[in-house]
């Protein structure tokens, strides 16, 4: 298998399946990675594991610190206990939700959790994927909602990012209008050497 086709099937699967976690599976939150693909999680009650991501997974998927995933326990590891089976995304979140399988621990909203509501992170998603398929669901109406840059992708892996403007003219734009300035007689004297 070729290794677009592979990509294909991979990110095929980890969009489209909506699977819920069996008995000895848990859902857990990336805290971060830790190298070598192996990542950091937080289980519900809060216990700290790492995890590793498997060979399908990689340069194919990628997941950041806040991101949620189903992991199987590993029983032998003594530092990884756990092997990522399948990467959460909204709309697999939401359908978990309903089904009544996602961790209460979760739903509170921990404030040093990115993803406290993750229930509306997932509508604004599901939102713009419908508007970018072309389905007028969402109808042209609701141009308000457009010019509102609060659905927008965050990049919460970079530091914010401030700019100023001055309101003062540079020596530039003084010398420019300067020189397009209309000359006068008194000027034309005053250049003159006598």
């Amino acid at each position: 298998m070729s290794k677009a086709t592979k990509r294909k099937h991979v990110t095929r699967e980890v969009l489209d399946e909506f699977v819920l976690p069996e008995e000895h599976q848990q859902i857990v939150q990336v805290v971060a990675p830790r190298g070598n693909n192996l990542h950091e999680v937080k289980m519900p009650s809060g216990d700290k594991f790492l995890a590793s991501m498997p060979t399908k997974f990689r340069k194919n998927v990628w997941i950041k610190r806040g991101d949620f995933v189903i992991v199987d326990p590993i029983e032998e590891g003594d530092k990884v206990k756990g092997e990522i089976i399948v990467i959460l995304f909204p709309k697999q979140i939401k359908f978990i939700q309903k089904e009544g399988f996602w961790p209460e621990e979760f739903l509170k909203g921990d404030k040093e959790s990115e993803d406290s509501n993750i229930i509306q992170i997932a509508d604004k998603l599901e939102k713009a994927t419908l508007k970018q398929k072309g389905n007028n669901e969402y109808s042209d109406s609701d141009s308000e909602e457009d010019d509102n840059d609060d659905d927008l992708f965050i990049n919460t892996n970079r530091p914010p990012v401030m700019y100023y403007s001055s309101e003062e003219s540079s020596s530039e734009e003084e010398e420019n209008e300067e020189a397009s300035s209309p000359r006068t007689d008194e000027d034309d004297e005053s250049s003159v050497d006598h």
